[in-house]
């Protein structure tokens, strides 16, 4: 397994290198494409997303996420998007993850220690594993549980090159 080196910041990671170039250059700090593959395992249906996650430093020194894109599902294909609220953990490789409305999901780290954490969303248990995969990809997966669902939730991230669309 990859794991960062020993004085990663997560914050700097997630929004990418300054950029000393034009505006545009600029702009595109913090953005990455992701590529999520869907499996429902309770009736075997699959779906993908595809989009771009934006990271914006936020006031509190924490970052706004923003994803969107498109949801393809046998019963719908169209946009999709949701938000989150990241902030400093205690230390620099991790940042705790909130709902937009301030309340708690889990904890972002790609250290050993700190890359597996849970939410319980009554009455199913989420489960995410983040791996690091080197300065520009990463990637997670959510393994949900439950009486109500039995999703496998694989999603591949890149810093986005290039022009910002």
């Amino acid at each position: 397994m990859n794991f960062p080196p020993p004085e990663f910041a997560l914050r700097a990671y997630l929004l990418g290198p300054a950029s000393p170039g034009p505006a545009a250059d600029a702009a595109r700090a913090g953005q990455w494409t992701v590529q999520r593959d869907l499996l429902d395992r309770a009736d075997g249906t699959r779906g993908t997303f595809s989009g771009v996650v934006h990271f914006v430093p936020t006031d509190d020194g924490g970052l706004a996420f923003r994803e969107e894109g498109t949801m393809r599902w046998p019963s719908f294909t169209g946009p999709a998007s949701r938000e989150y609220l990241l902030r400093a953990a205690g230390g620099p490789d991790a940042m705790d993850v909130f709902f937009p409305d301030g309340r708690p999901f889990h904890r972002m780290s790609f250290t050993p220690a700190s890359n597996l954490d849970n939410h319980w969303c009554d009455p199913d248990t989420y489960r995410v594993t983040y791996v690091y995969g080197g300065q520009d990809r990463f990637s997670y997966t959510w393994d949900v549980q439950g009486p109500r669902k039995d999703l496998l939730l694989t999603s591949h991230l890149v810093r986005r090159q290039g022009p910002a669309a």
